[in-house]
């Protein structure tokens, strides 16, 4: 973390310096005119808000039906790939601190001795090593939206949520008298005590739907979510109990013979575990709510999953049924008409566009993704950085990942839920098995790593793949332990990547001397400080510290003690902020001693070094060669406005 660039100022650097004049929580009623409507107060809609709120010059509003903050229940899985995402944010070391850590799995069958009875099949590592710095945890939802409404309270905007607003409908007015810069116009029905049935009219440039499965948002665009139900039931209940069986304070996927199947996912605390208990098959037609199901019939259920286990349960903090279904919505954005050349203005994310069982723990992973893709798009353009046609990768990246969402739950739902019936005992026994082996191979999926975005706009083809095979275009970028040169501290080198709408581009010098004028590298600051038509020339504006737009950082292969910080490139000491202040943590070297040299781990050709083009959500888009200095400017001339053409 960096302050005290414009003077010294005490108290928690966490808390940012607010836009002139406010000093208070920004209440959004005061403005009828905002950049960005965010309807729904779920992960989706935080992960969005918290996002824009880092942005002085963006007027937001978050606004959502329920009364007040979520206080428990809900989701409560937290992936690798989400916690890289909670780093970026700032609040990744308080999840660590909370959460339950989901170091190992078991498996339980029905005992081949005695079916009527479970036994262990297998207990598994449950993330393999190397996959990311950060383990799988298990921490509440309402904990998870309590970090990023601090987040967004310690902001510029100082935001805080509008609750009690229902959203009733929205029209797009592209054309007319009325169409202007703010062409979204939403209706908010007032439903909080005193205010019941008071409409708030709100003008926007840009809506996007946080607003769950029913979503009202995804109506008013005229997008429909397409799939079909499983017509499964099934329980789940956040339970403190007294129990017998040995893995309670583990993961644990329990299949019996004939009563139905139970996950058991420890929490945060302790003590406190939750089950996810399959409780039969509805009839076609037939919806959860149509059954008088009561927490009672959860634990008789589990009861009889874990025989010879005991359950003996002393209170249940949260439950609630559902019924299995996969669904999707065919796009994620309005359908922009003919001849309109400003893009989408309205977008849904999350729950609003895909829906599945919350037993695989993605739900809230992959709605905090959507966001986190769609926010610095959003900004990027809302400013005027960038062009329309940014906005239009989301749908595009987003709606195919929540696809492979979709195939991997309806397979993995299927495997699960086998039973060893008499008729059919050897299929069963098979697909018990094979659920293991699915889980297993699928556990990059479920950590978030795997999600790869294919070329675009701002995805390059990997024609230069081969430079660092292990950073793989598409994919997040895979963070390795480096020490930084100036102040010798190890630090991870993907915890540089902020969420604050920046590009990336680290250079991974080759085998010469860096303090070398001649240098690759040293040839490539040049152009990126001298040469007018650089990307960071070009896209800063004038009255910005030279990094305010794009990032730029260097890896070297020496060891850290083996150069001088005053002999390395100008450039990667830039001077910053009112004071002309230098900044010292541009540059990195391998750390020996807490991880592998990450020239070797992420395969980075050692003779020629490369270039890695890093996005604002931490996703690879290009990899070139360090003299690739024309290709550089040009891939960012595709979606960028020069600052001479902004505003």
């Amino acid at each position: 973390m960096q302050y005290h660039l414009d003077g010294f100022t005490p108290g928690d650097p966490a808390l940012r310096r607010a836009v002139d004049g406010l000093s208070q929580p920004e209440s959004s009623d005061l403005y009828e005119e905002v950049d960005v409507l965010i309807v729904g107060c779920g992960p989706a809609g935080l992960t969005l808000a918290a996002q824009l709120s880092m942005f002085p010059e963006i007027t937001t509003r978050v606004v959502d039906q329920k009364l007040g903050p979520l206080e428990f229940g809900q989701a409560d899985g937290v992936a690798c790939r989400s916690m890289e995402m909670f780093e970026a944010f700032g609040f990744s070391e308080r999840v660590l601190k909370e959460s339950y850590w989901v170091n190992e799995t078991s498996f339980w069958r029905p005992d081949p001795e005695a079916p009527e009875t479970i036994v262990r099949a297998d207990r598994i590592q449950d993330v393999e090593d190397d996959l990311s710095e950060f383990p799988h945890t298990i921490l509440s939802q309402a904990r998870v939206h309590d970090f990023y409404l601090e987040a967004m309270l310690q902001s510029p905007r100082r935001l805080v949520p509008d609750y009690g607003r229902r959203f009733s409908h929205l029209v797009v007015e592209r054309d007319g008298p009325s169409a202007g810069e703010y062409p979204v116009v939403a209706h908010l029905e007032r439903v909080d005590p005193g205010h019941e049935g008071h409409v708030e009219v709100v003008r926007a440039r840009y809506v996007v739907g946080c607003d769950g499965a029913r979503s009202a948002v995804r109506t008013s665009i005229g997008v429909e979510l397409r799939g079909d139900a499983a017509n499964k039931l099934w329980g789940v209940a956040d339970m403190l109990a007294v129990t017998n069986f040995p893995d309670i304070r583990l993961k644990s996927a329990i299949q019996s013979s004939n009563n139905g199947s139970v996950l058991v996912i420890p929490r945060e605390g302790g003590y406190l575990f939750r089950m996810y208990t399959e409780l039969g098959e509805l009839e076609p037609g037939e919806r959860a709510s149509d059954r008088e199901i009561t927490p009672d019939d959860i634990i008789a259920a589990a009861q009889n999953v874990l025989h010879p286990y005991t359950l003996d349960v002393k209170e249940v903090s949260w439950w609630s049924v559902y019924e299995i279904g996969q669904r999707l919505s065919e796009t994620f954005e309005e359908s922009t008409p003919s001849g309109a050349d400003d893009g989408p203005r309205v977008f849904i994310t999350g729950d609003a566009c895909h829906t599945h069982s919350p037993k695989a723990g993605q739900g809230m992973n992959v709605s905090m993704a959507d966001s986190f893709n769609l926010g610095w798009k959003l900004a990027s353009v809302v400013l005027g950085m960038a062009t329309p046609e940014l906005l239009e990768t989301y749908s595009v990246e987003r709606q195919s990942i929540a696809q492979e969402l979709i195939d991997f739950d309806r397979a993995m739902e299927t495997l699960f839920a086998a039973r060893a019936t008499t008729a059919e005992a050897g299929e069963a026994k098979a697909q018990q098995a094979q659920f293991q082996e699915y889980f297993t191979k699928h556990a990059r999926f479920t950590a978030g790593v795997e999600t790869t975005y294919e070329t675009s706009l701002i995805t390059n083809a990997p024609v230069h793949q081969h430079l660092a095979a292990g950073m793989t275009i598409g994919k997040r970028f895979h963070s390795e332990a480096v020490i930084r040169l100036a102040d010798a501290k190890p630090m991870h080198l993907g915890h540089t990547i902020k969420a604050d709408g920046r590009w990336r581009i680290f250079a991974f010098a080759d085998g010469d001397d860096p303090t070398n004028p001649a240098s690759r590298l040293a040839a490539l600051c040049h152009f990126l400080e001298a040469n007018p038509d650089s990307p960071v020339n070009r896209y800063t504006p004038a009255d910005c510290d030279i990094d305010s737009a794009i990032d730029v950082r260097a890896v070297c292969q020496q060891r850290h003690r083996d150069l001088a910080v005053d002999g390395m490139p100008s450039f990667l000491l830039p001077r910053k902020g009112r004071f002309g202040l230098i900044d010292y943590e541009k540059i990195f070297c391998p750390d020996l001693q807490h991880g592998p040299d990450i020239f070797d781990s992420r395969r980075i050709d050692r003779t020629k070094g490369c270039v890695i083009v890093v996005r604002p959500d931490q996703h690879v888009a290009h990899i070139l060669p360090l003299d690739a200095h024309d290709e550089l400017a040009d891939f960012f001339v595709r979606f960028m406005v020069p600052v001479a053409s902004a505003h």
